[in-house]
């Protein structure tokens, strides 16, 4: 943003010293960040009034707080979109700062968040599953356990095989093939843990059902040779969008790349000089493949001409604001 644009949004302010020089600090982050300057004016406008509020209420910026932020939003005649986004931003950049102290949350010390907490530590520093996957099975685990155990002590061992099977009767019918695979799979790997760690006195692991996966029972799997250069030129190369999915569709297309893995690629994974490229795979395993020249062409027409300039090392980034990697697979 300029600084007489800020100037004149700030002028008509009685606002102290230190909200300014925060604030200015917030709005060059945000300008970093790809933000465009109408959306940092209504920033600036809402946090000035916000720099008002507290003021009149005896308040100070390093006071700010959730409960702050909900109260002067209450008081507000009209809240518009995005103004509970921009003031919890602001509040999280002055813990950044150390303006505001860390919000201590209080720890959950339950039965129930310490097995997940050594589950998470043991698909991560054990198995080496990436983030993604180690939510996924958390989640499904959680479900199971609340529902097993609602309204009683949690207790591990009382867990029966038929308890498993019931479960998994009870939710498939609602989730695709794919989805309860993960489940099942999410399953196994959580009962053998147990019995690994001596949580239980059998491997229940083994009475986890199978979900059936027919083939041809979907859609093809695959697209042929033509269809394949149907949808590369399906993409509007005079755009900087085009661009950016052109080389996306050229990783999986040419390389078989999988959406995580891609999305997961960083500036530093690309050797030019050796023609390489660093593939970041499942369960923390990195390999380098050749990079084909049409491959490496697109890649470097993204790079040069789309790419805009901002703090992460991701290759690929959203096109708007903030500027960052993406944050699921699924997105592409």
């Amino acid at each position: 943003m300029l600084e007489s644009s800020f100037q004149n949004l700030t002028a008509g302010c009685c606002l102290p010293d230190l909200l300014l020089v925060q604030l200015r600090r917030f709005i060059s982050s945000l300008t970093e960040q790809g933000y465009a300057e109408n959306t940092l004016r209504e920033k600036v406008k809402l946090l000035a009034k916000c720099g008002e509020w507290l003021k009149r209420n005896r308040f100070t910026v390093a006071n700010l707080n959730e409960p702050l932020v909900e109260a002067f939003l209450k008081c507000r005649h009209r809240v518009h979109r995005g103004d509970s986004k921009t003031l919890q931003q602001f509040l999280d950049h002055l813990r950044r700062q150390n303006v505001v102290p860390a919000q201590n949350l209080p720890r959950d010390r339950s039965p129930l968040a310490q097995i997940l907490n050594r589950y998470e530590t043991h698909l991560s520093t054990e198995r080496g599953l990436v983030a993604h996957t180690i939510q996924e099975y958390q989640s499904f685990v959680r479900k199971f356990l609340l529902e097993r155990f609602r309204g009683q002590p949690l207790l591990l061992k009382a867990v029966k095989a038929s308890d498993i099977s019931h479960f998994i009767l009870r939710h498939i019918p609602s989730m695709c093939g794919k989805r309860a695979q993960v489940m099942t799979t999410a399953f196994r790997s959580f009962f053998r843990f147990l019995f690994q760690k001596g949580e239980l006195q059998a491997d229940l692991a083994a009475s986890v059902p199978t979900v059936a996966n027919w083939q041809l029972s979907t859609v093809p799997k695959y697209l042929t040779p033509k269809e394949v250069e149907r949808v590369l030129k399906a993409c509007d190369r005079r755009t900087a969008i085009g661009r950016r999915n052109y080389a996306i569709l050229l990783l999986l297309a040419r390389l078989g790349l999988r959406a995580g893995e891609v999305i997961a690629l960083q500036l530093d994974d690309l050797n030019w000089r050796a023609g390489e490229i660093l593939v970041r795979g499942k369960g923390l395993l990195h390999d380098r493949i050749p990079l084909p020249p049409d491959v490496g062409q697109a890649l470097a027409s993204y790079l040069r001409r789309d790419r805009p300039a901002c703090g992460t090392r991701r290759v690929f980034i959203c096109t708007k604001a903030p500027r960052r990697g993406f944050a699921h697979p699924s997105t592409l």
